[in-house]
């Protein structure tokens, strides 16, 4: 028996767990189904280019067949270890807009407002250019400037100068738009995950107990209260006990699963599975919603400092990893995103609607496929697609994959706000700071002219880029899963606490929000234990 049981030791998992058991009064239980984080990969910076296959960290799920992109499956890694997709993320430290937050508030979730959600964004982070009106300087979370950034890097932000856009030091400040360098989650030129952050200084605690490789098969219920976690741990299922709550925080892809296989979602849908209907909630699995992102690749072969495959590289490899191993400096502390820009793909556009990320190497399909040779890469996202899918059970077993339906471009003003960021970023990848360094764009891209051109390539070439949420959808209406306190409409004792929460994503990468959140959980849960 426990007072409180987390499930997913993610980005939101972690901080629960963490500041939960900062009372040695209560007793928290933490279960993990991947493993430990205890890979080099993970901690060294640069590991991050090996781990988006690796299956013994990553689930590495699948999309159905996406119609807007040309009947593609798209991919969707997610964290399979400690940290979750802290562990294996790129590592950027964005927090989004202020109308994300607001906009969430404005639609019936009172506490959410961006001045209402700022202090625990700054209770978290610990930035080492100093605390500020909008940053903390004493939380467990470091963010900082890349250590080492490659040269090029430069190059990039200078083209978007020239480009005429605004050069932005400091994209979680007052204004998100322009082009600069991202900060980053790292401490001493190691990754500074959520699990680095929150939860390895701390596992010494007698009240913290953290279970790993332990897979949740079905929360518990008596009658509509959640009393409980099965799980499986070595071949056996066995079982955990809350005293006061079960905290969901398994991710925008497995935490409606976990509440399918419970029997919580759609009536007809569990019925047609096999699953007895403890709550009938519609809303459960809807409202999925991602980054939608496509990739120019330039080919620079003389850049030998770029990152690739080569015998040069191979070479410098040698030497890149003892420096990194000696004195955690070098190539290695790069999380290859260096550089980026928040830019407003037309007139029309209130703030910034879309994301760029300069990668200082060839990333070809979103890095699932071995290229050689030296060259840089730009992605573009859209920041606030319109298009909505699904998450549904595809088995009553708990070990497989759910069936993932984020209808990519599934709504024709994605497409067009999708076509016009292209050209923006194409603008600036054209500019002569950017030529100067010589290369040759790859052919899948080279002759783009027309809008057709560029829709027929963002359709053959377009993918996530890592941000799934929206599918256990905060608010008051038939379709919401969750209201302003996260807890599960009509149960009690369950709460839901991740990506899935969000209304609407937002303007930006998803880490530092889901750790925001978790924060902002914490206190709304210890304030319904002083008045229980």
């Amino acid at each position: 028996m426990y007072d409180y049981i987390v499930i997913g030791a993610g980005s939101a998992g972690a901080v629960l767990a963490s500041r939960l058991s900062e009372d040695p009064a209560v007793q928290v239980c933490l279960l993990e189904a991947g493993g430990p984080d205890d890979s080099v990969l993970i901690h060294c910076p640069a590991g991050l280019a090996l781990m988006t296959r690796m299956r013994s960290i990553n689930w590495g799920f699948e999309t159905v067949p996406q119609p807007g992109l040309d009947g593609r499956r798209g991919y969707q890694p997610r964290g399979r270890v400690l940290g979750g997709s802290s562990s294996i993320n790129a590592m950027i430290y964005i927090r989004g807009q202020r109308q994300d937050y607001d906009a969430w508030a404005a639609e019936g979730n009172p506490g959410w407002s961006f001045d209402e959600v700022l202090p625990y964004f700054k209770r978290a982070e610990h930035n080492e250019r100093g605390g500020d009106e909008l940053h903390g300087s004493s939380g467990p979370l470091n963010v900082m400037d890349l250590c080492d950034p490659n040269r090029h890097t430069a190059a990039f932000i200078e083209a978007g100068r020239q480009a005429g856009h605004a050069i932005n030091p400091d994209f979680n400040g007052l204004d998100q738009e322009g082009i600069g360098p991202y900060q980053v989650t790292h401490r001493n030129g190691e990754r500074c995950s959520a699990a680095k952050a929150y939860l390895t200084p701390h596992r010494g605690r007698a009240n913290l107990h953290v279970l790993t490789s332990a897979q949740a098969t079905r929360i518990l219920f008596e009658g509509r209260r959640a009393i409980g976690v099965e799980y499986r741990q070595g071949g056996a299922l066995r079982q955990v006990r809350a005293h006061r709550e079960v905290l969901l925080a398994a991710g925008a892809l497995q935490s409606p699963q976990l509440l399918m296989l419970s029997g919580v979602g759609p009536g007809a849908h569990l019925q047609r599975h096999g699953v007895a209907v403890v709550h009938d909630l519609p809303g459960v699995g809807r409202n999925l919603h991602d980054h939608i992102d496509v990739v120019q690749v330039v080919d620079a072969p003389h850049l030998k400092d770029l990152f690739g495959l080569s015998l040069s590289a191979a070479w410098q490899a040698i030497g890149s990893a003892r420096r990194w191993r000696d004195e955690r400096r070098g190539p290695y502390t790069t999380n290859f995103a260096e550089a980026g820009g928040f830019l407003r793909s037309g007139p029309d556009a209130a703030t910034p609607d879309m994301q760029l990320h300069f990668v200082i190497g060839k990333l070809v399909d979103h890095g699932r496929k071995t290229v050689f040779g030296h060259g840089y890469s730009c992605h573009v996202c859209l920041l606030r697609p319109r298009s909505r899918g699904t998450l549904e059970l595809a088995s009553t077993d708990p070990m497989a994959a759910p069936r993932i339906d984020p209808n990519f471009l599934g709504d024709a003003d994605d497409v067009q706000r999708m076509v016009r960021a292209v050209r923006v970023m194409r603008h600036i990848l054209s500019q002569p700071a950017l030529r100067a360094l010589g290369g040759r764009e790859l052919a899948t891209s080279a002759n783009l002219q027309t809008d057709a051109d560029i829709e027929r390539w963002v359709r053959r070439y377009a993918d996530t880029v890592y941000h799934p949420v929206g599918t256990c959808r905060m608010g008051n209406g038939p379709m919401d899963v969750v209201d302003s306190q996260l807890r599960v409409h009509g149960l009690q004792g369950l709460r839901v606490v991740d990506a899935s929460i969000m209304p609407h994503i937002v303007s930006g990468n998803t880490n530092a929000p889901v750790i925001m959140i978790g924060e902002k959980a914490v206190d709304m849960i210890q304030a319904a234990a002083r008045t229980a």
